[in-house]
């Protein structure tokens, strides 16, 4: 029997949630799904998996919802900048006002341990050679901001017997079942298989990635290990620190390597607006938890060609459910 035997995922229709979902149903834990379901769903059904649409901004059927559930992963936001800037008061309105009573309807639930998804963004821009937790937070935007806020609600939770912890993981990469190809090596996969070009804005922004399936190993860690090894404690969650030049390079030759039979994969380079640059140390993570990495940048490109190979993403400029913001644009989501 796991440790925790219901577990409930806020957003767990995303991008990871659809990687760790299958992963926790076959360690044979009860998974409860709370997602809007924005961008549809890839789950088959299983006896111990159970998909409720709801919006954590609706606390009665959030609390109905985490009734009889024992822990939390909570994954459910307004993901990255550009999807925020698109209704900042929708954004808002998801990924601070909804954060504080949400906590107290887990706490009323008798919820024993919450798994907070932050992000390591709220570094913001940083020239230290690397970034630990105790860093300096200098969050560019509202998403980072809300974020690191949110991180502060949650440490004012001392309630004995709710056990939580934050991880601020780096950007994620690789394929997914429900896959966006609006993140860095994932863009650059797509246009370098289906387009034969890579666009590069700036190049020399250095970006923390992890690979999926190493994002889901964190996930399952955190819900195996005693409550006085993560109570209370924030980890950086992340691997390869490297400029978006030198991830451009990897997907040239990854890509030319599984396609050989295409034109090779040119790199342009344009300017870019995004300024945001760090690099995050993710040694306490190992240290204190002995999380380690598996997968590489590298497996990730392949992941995604292979996907591409097998016609796992089809229609993958045009179909905008891979693209948060255009798909958010068309909803209008209030």
């Amino acid at each position: 029997m796991p440790q925790f035997n219901t577990i409930l995922i806020t957003g767990g229709g995303g991008y990871v949630g659809h990687a760790l979902v299958p992963q926790l149903l076959a360690l044979g834990h009860r998974v409860v799904v709370y997602d809007t379901f924005w961008f549809g769903s890839a789950f088959w059904p299983h006896p111990r998996l159970r998909l409720v649409q709801g919006d954590i901004r609706d606390i009665g059927t959030f609390s109905q919802a985490v009734a009889g559930c024992d822990a939390v992963i909570h994954l459910a936001c307004i993901s990255n900048d550009t999807s925020f800037a698109l209704d900042e008061r929708l954004s808002t309105s998801i990924n601070r006002d909804a954060f504080l009573p949400m906590l107290r309807a887990c706490r009323a639930a008798g919820i024993k341990r919450f798994i907070n998804a932050s992000t390591s963004s709220v570094y913001g821009v940083s020239d230290a050679p690397e970034v630990f937790e105790d860093h300096p937070k200098v969050p560019l935007t509202l998403y980072n901001r809300f974020k690191w806020e949110c991180e502060e609600q949650l440490a004012a939770f001392n309630d004995p017997g709710f056990v939580w912890v934050t991880i601020r993981p780096a950007t994620v990469c690789g394929y997914s079942p429900r896959c966006r190809l609006d993140l860095s090596v994932n863009i650059l996969t797509n246009h370098a298989v289906n387009k034969g070009k890579i666009t590069v804005f700036g190049g020399e922004q250095k970006r923390p990635n992890l690979h999926i399936l190493d994002m889901v190993e964190a996930y399952k860690l955190l819900l195996t290990l005693p409550d006085e090894r993560i109570d209370r404690r924030t980890y950086n969650c992340g691997f390869q620190n490297l400029s978006i030049m030198e991830i451009a390079q990897i997907v040239k030759r990854i890509a030319a390597e599984e396609f050989p039979d295409r034109a090779a994969v040119g790199i342009e380079v344009t300017k870019s607006d995004d300024p945001r640059s760090y690099h995050i140390n993710s040694d306490k993570i190992r240290r204190e938890l002995g999380f380690a990495p598996s997968f590489t940048i590298e497996d990730a490109v392949r992941d995604m060609c292979k996907a591409f190979g097998q016609g796992l993403l089809p229609n993958s400029f045009d179909d905008e459910r891979y693209y948060n913001v255009r798909r958010l644009k068309t909803l209008k989501v209030a």
